[in-house]
């Protein structure tokens, strides 16, 4: 395919496509061979009618083989989320990272800056002093020394630059939104996955499983896309091909409850400060939520089985200063060697 005439003539129908049919359609997109008019229309009219798993699994495919891919070892894990819940939340899967890694599960994160909030991942490794853009060649090595790497989503992905005029001009939530947290260029076998709406939770879990991921949860919190100590947490796990749903909350977790607004963020000045804090042993609601969320990705990667241990885990990790100390050697490593970020 090197045309998307026919595919914007069949959805404009509300067609679907095949999984084969939607893997052409964004190669053609990535290769550069559509125009930001023809783009913006297959989008949206996806959107309208409700992007389909055969699509998702399609653009995900056609995404992975244009990646800058690395080389890492299998075993490790990644914790992310879609953004787009409008929480303006503290970083939460950021901190999560180093706190697993900790337990001594290796941590390969993707991650973007800001898009639909005040600070990003990156926007807040950055703050901290790790390099974002260090040399690709240098990731495997990285990771290899400090149990933990990241990996800065718009240098592993140039063909999404075929795109960018039309999701600008777009301004709203597309496919790529969802696909985005699904296409780790480490290719990552195990994954913490948080969603901005519960209808895309069991979606994304069978988009994953047929994408070759073994262990996964995909959550959703009571309106954010990382699990909340606020009400109810929906859950798809992903387990050996199967998948199981599932709700649960803070007290699950031996947590206690507290509202979305203890965890509310700012810049990345502010999110980097908060993180450090917490690193430092700093207790309340932000340090209960990052060991909710540390705990269930201590479950996907087969760390241990419930939630309680998890908490214990990732406490100790904090507790014990070992959380801080992958932070500060990702800053050292990122940068060659030296530091120019803050002390934890």
């Amino acid at each position: 395919m090197n045309d998307l005439k026919p595919v914007l003539k069949r959805l404009a129908s509300g067609e679907r496509l095949s999984q084969a049919e939607a893997e052409a359609a964004f190669g053609v997109v990535m290769d550069g061979q559509a125009t930001a008019a023809q783009i913006a229309g297959m989008l949206m009219a996806m959107r309208a009618r409700g992007e389909t798993v055969a699509e998702l699994i399609g653009a995900v495919t056609a995404l992975r083989s244009r990646m800058a891919e690395v080389d890492i070892p299998e075993g490790a894990i990644d914790v992310c989320g879609t953004g787009g819940d409008g929480a303006a939340s503290l970083n939460i899967s950021t901190a999560v990272a180093f706190v697993v890694a900790a337990c001594g599960v290796p941590v390969a994160k993707h991650g973007n800056r800001a898009l639909t909030s005040r600070a990003g991942g990156a926007d807040v490794l950055r703050e901290l002093g790790v390099n974002i853009e260090a040399e690709l060649a240098h990731l495997p090595e990285i990771f290899r020394k400090v149990g933990c790497v990241f990996m800065f989503a718009p240098r592993h992905h140039p063909a999404l630059l075929h795109a960018a005029q039309a999701r600008v001009e777009l301004g709203t939530r597309t496919i790529f939104n969802l696909t985005g947290p699904m296409v780790n260029p480490a290719r990552v076998k195990h994954q913490l996955l948080g969603v901005f709406d519960p209808i895309w939770i069991r979606p994304v879990a069978e988009t994953l499983g047929a994408s070759g991921t073994e262990s996964a949860w995909v959550v959703y919190g009571n309106g954010l896309d990382e699990l909340t100590l606020d009400g109810e947490n929906q859950v798809a796990a992903l387990k050996g091909g199967e998948i199981s749903e599932f709700t649960l909350d803070a007290a699950d977790a031996g947590l206690q409850a507290a509202p979305h607004a203890a965890i509310r963020g700012g810049d990345a000045a502010h999110n980097a400060a908060a993180l450090c804090a917490m690193l430092a042993g700093e207790k309340g609601a932000y340090r209960d939520t990052i060991l909710f969320n540390a705990a269930a990705a201590l479950i996907v990667s087969g760390k241990t089985l419930s939630l309680h241990e998890g908490v214990a885990l990732a406490a100790e990790a904090i507790d014990s200063g070992k959380a801080a100390t992958v932070l500060q050697a990702l800053i050292n490593a990122s940068q060659g060697g030296f530091s120019r970020g803050v002390t934890v």
